[in-house]
């Protein structure tokens, strides 16, 4: 009797930890597949994937505890390090220690150089929600703009007539892609309820106009042409008519 009351005690435990083990499949499976943020440095996401041993070693060195590393109910590959900028946003260290101690180039040593250095990472990009931000309601509010550390930069205000009272100036947070470096401390610092301002992965959010287009007005982007080949003969008739054709490429 002893026996067979261990043997189901035992199955009874085996079923439990086969259904816990599939909750969590099934978590990880249909959880939250959003967005996630890198640390300094994971240029290219295929090959900081490629490089990353999950060791953990730049998660230690940061000392703010922005890193993690995910778990399987987390959006990342489990064990990579990531970061939330809501939470705990990247202070972007002088000496950039979650690079220097990555053991495998994962995090890409070149930021460590001068005159590159932190500045000159690209971890995400600031997006702005104008429908949630108080600022574009004409309350004045320029926290993200007081937070950013390349203020003036990355983050600018612009000022715009209030139609709406005739009497006030929308004061406007305005982020320049050339210069945001997606630490977060934005975000952080945004009053709303849910964060009007988000750092998202910039391959999220810019796109690529292709070599083809030259900018007329910019002599260094009028270089690109110098020396084009304007022998080539073109379709006349494909020119004037590929927008109707349904085929745009």
């Amino acid at each position: 009797m002893s026996d067979r009351r261990e043997f189901f005690n035992s199955a009874f435990k085996g079923l439990c930890l086969c259904a816990g083990g599939g909750f969590l499949a099934t978590l990880a499976l249909n959880g939250d597949d959003s967005y996630y943020l890198r640390p300094p440095g994971a240029d290219d996401e295929e090959k900081f994937i490629s490089k990353c041993i999950r060791c953990g070693l730049c998660v230690k060195a940061c000392p703010y505890d922005t890193l993690k590393l995910a778990t399987m109910l987390d959006s990342p590959k489990t064990g990579t390090p990531f970061y939330e900028a809501r939470k705990v946003p990247c202070r972007l260290c002088d000496d950039i220690p979650c690079i220097r101690d990555c053991p495998t180039g994962a995090l890409d040593k070149k930021y460590l150089e001068k005159p590159k250095g932190i500045f000159a990472t690209k971890m995400g990009i600031a997006i702005i929600d104008s429908a949630s931000c108080v600022a574009h309601w004409g309350i004045q509010c320029d926290a993200c703009y007081r937070a950013c550390p390349l203020i003036d930069k990355a983050l600018k205000v612009e000022t715009r007539r209030n139609d709406r009272t005739s009497k006030h100036a929308f004061l406007l947070p305005v982020v320049d892609h050339e210069f945001c470096v997606g630490c977060g401390l934005c975000e952080r610092a945004c009053i709303t309820e849910l964060p009007a301002i988000r750092i998202l992965p910039r391959s999220y959010v810019l796109g690529k106009a292709g070599a083809h287009y030259v900018r007329g007005w910019d002599e260094e982007d009028q270089k690109r042409v110098k020396d084009a080949d304007t022998t080539k003969n073109l379709n006349e008739k494909k020119v004037q008519d590929y927008l109707n054709s349904g085929d745009l490429l």
